[in-house]
């Protein structure tokens, strides 16, 4: 039953590394402020939480159970109960992971519970030891703040990398679509749907938290609740921007895929198109009927291999001249870009409106 405890004394001093009888002790003297964090993973972690501070047996449940529940708020009256969701980076997997943090909010206690070992918590725990417990002078409501604020930050390194592989992916899937990419472009576009089922409704709880519907949390507090509404919001437009790049992607790679198998079919339907002829004179003559007088001509042989040569140069030529094939590639050596050289407005006439020519422009190409 790992637990981790700090306890800021009415006095201002930090005691940390609590046991449960600390731990309880703290919780029922009512003052100062408690901070314990559970990794609650199993029964013995809910036993704890409800023999020590006596929360609702459901609420245990939700935080036992190795589901990833969707965020809400509950208020019990003398304590508010929080689940928020956030990047499991205890799980290395080609998806992104998710997980919850659970936190309890009361009036000189803040309990927070999550299944697996959350970088966020951690942070706000360093924050705590080496600032003197600044941050929990503060009160239980910032506390609570805190740990959601971070939570929500730790996002921000995984969004980041999204949106370097689909800028990797976009190159790929122009120059390089092969399977790999179009199964990494799955993953991805199934990385931003987990982003956004969680962030979605975890932006519309922060609005609820924010708008002061709730007592335990004071109006100084609201302000930094916006904060995290607005991070949140930042975060799911950059995901929604990343989905958008993984369709268009997507789309790119079929295309991509599209071309190149139209220029296989062109080279095979080219090939086709000068061995059929070539073929059918072939066919001809080797038939095995008695009465072909070629077959006894002295240069018939070399007379058919140079009108078969010659047919088939005749048919590479036509298709060059109509330009259905080509050497290579073009390429467009330099492309002018679009210049507005001057952009001038004429006034009207001796009435004081403006004339009806409007802007007059003039652009040339680059030379």
């Amino acid at each position: 039953m790992p637990f981790k405890a700090y306890y800021l004394t009415p006095e201002g001093q930090l005691r940390a590394g609590l046991d449960e009888p600390a731990v309880r002790s703290a919780y029922e003297s009512h003052q100062g402020l408690l901070w314990v964090d559970v990794e609650a993973s199993s029964d013995e972690d809910g036993r704890f939480m409800e023999r020590v501070f006596g929360f609702h047996r459901l609420h245990i449940e939700d935080c036992v159970s190795p589901e990833v529940h969707s965020p809400k708020v509950d208020d019990y009256g003398n304590y508010l109960f929080i689940i928020v969701n956030g990047i499991n980076y205890a799980v290395e997997a080609d998806l992104v992971a998710t997980t919850e943090l659970a936190v309890f909010v009361g009036k000189n206690f803040v309990v927070s519970s999550h299944n697996f070992p959350m970088p966020s918590v951690d942070t706000v725990a360093r924050n705590i030891e080496s600032a003197e417990a600044r941050l929990m002078t503060r009160g239980a409501d910032f506390m609570a703040h805190a740990l959601i604020d971070s939570l929500v930050d730790h996002v921000i390194p995984t969004i980041d990398r999204m949106s370097e592989v689909t800028t990797e992916l976009e190159e790929e899937a122009i120059y390089r679509p092969q399977q790999a990419t179009l199964n990494a472009l799955m993953k991805l576009k199934r990385s931003t749907l987990r982003l956004q089922r969680i962030m979605a409704p975890q932006r519309d709880l922060m609005a609820r938290v924010s708008r002061g519907d709730y007592p335990l949390l004071r109006q100084e507090t609201l302000i930094f609740f916006r904060d995290v509404y607005d991070h949140i919001t930042a975060v799911q437009e950059r995901n929604v921007a990343i989905q958008q790049r993984t369709d268009h992607c997507s789309l790119v790679f079929m295309s991509a895929v599209a071309t190149r198998q139209n220029e296989t079919v062109k080279v095979l339907s080219f090939v086709a198109a000068v061995l059929l002829p070539l073929n059918l004179v072939a066919s001809i003559y080797g038939m095995n009927f008695d009465n072909m007088p070629e077959l006894h001509w002295q240069w018939g042989y070399y007379a058919v291999l140079g009108f078969m040569a010659f047919l088939g140069l005749l048919i590479v030529a036509v298709l060059w001249a109509r330009k259905l094939i080509g050497w290579g590639y073009r390429q467009v050596d330099r492309v002018g870009i679009f210049r507005v050289a001057g952009l001038t407005r004429r006034s009207a006439g001796a009435n004081g409106q403006r004339g009806s020519q409007g802007y007059r422009s003039t652009a040339r190409n680059n030379p």
